[in-house]
């Protein structure tokens, strides 16, 4: 694919479109590390130097990805909360359930999950600080969006909800990472089974780590402890 050069505001913000579209295709076909700038320019059909009149390096592509994933999940996941979680069920039920939906959510998610597991280690470096500041200001705002839905469903978090959100989130990363283990690894869980307690599956262990997010949360709030900031 050929492409002349855009001259309007529209034809701009296709190019952007185009770039944006291009790089997620990649990513359904390969992880995050193997999304190379050269293929990428290939794809779309621009030299390398086009590429970045729009995007200052690869890994404002993948955090713009990364922004409208995001953006995407929560607004399925506000839908798929309303019909897994009973709001009238006790507390410990609606914990479990809550968890549950988000954690088989997300796991369902794999790009997504693994930008979440590239954000501060790949995509926020090799950007500018502007980059990064539009990319953070977005990601509170879905914080936020998250935290109100935990009190939407197990309101005794509190003002733990923003907590619970952001380390709800890099636990997905770790996880995700945790979750994806070497080949080296796996040929030492077959060596010696004991090792096997180490090799955990996303979905489950996003659930019960969730669950004791947010059980914890509720525990402080009942307590009456100050929310650390």
């Amino acid at each position: 694919m050929t492409f002349q050069r855009a001259r309007s505001a529209e034809q701009r913000e296709q190019r952007r479109r185009t770039i944006l579209d291009t790089a997620l295709a990649m990513l359904d076909e390969m992880p995050v590390a193997d999304v190379s700038l050269n293929e990428l320019s290939r794809r779309v059909g621009l030299a390398k130097s086009n590429v970045l009149r729009y995007f200052e390096s690869r890994e404002a592509v993948l955090l713009e990805l990364l922004d409208r994933a995001l953006r995407d999940w929560l607004a399925e996941v506000a839908e798929e909360l309303a019909e897994g979680v009973d709001p009238d069920r006790p507390a410990g039920e609606r914990t479990e359930r809550f968890a549950a939906v988000v954690a088989h959510s997300l796991a369902r998610r794999t790009v997504l999950c693994d930008l979440i597991g590239a954000q501060a280690g790949v995509l926020e470096h090799n950007v500018s600080a502007d980059v990064v500041v539009r990319f953070k200001r977005s990601a509170l705002a879905g914080l936020d969006t998250m935290a109100e839905l935990i009190r939407r469903y197990v309101p005794e978090v509190g003002d733990e909800a923003a907590s619970v959100c952001l380390l709800a989130m890099i636990l997905t990363g770790g996880l995700w990472t945790h979750c994806r283990p070497s080949p080296s690894a796996l040929a030492a869980y077959e060596v010696d089974p004991a090792l096997k307690a180490l090799h955990l599956d996303l979905a489950p262990a996003l659930e019960n780590g969730l669950a004791l997010l947010i059980a914890g949360a509720m525990n402080r709030m009942s307590q009456g402890k100050p929310v650390p900031r």
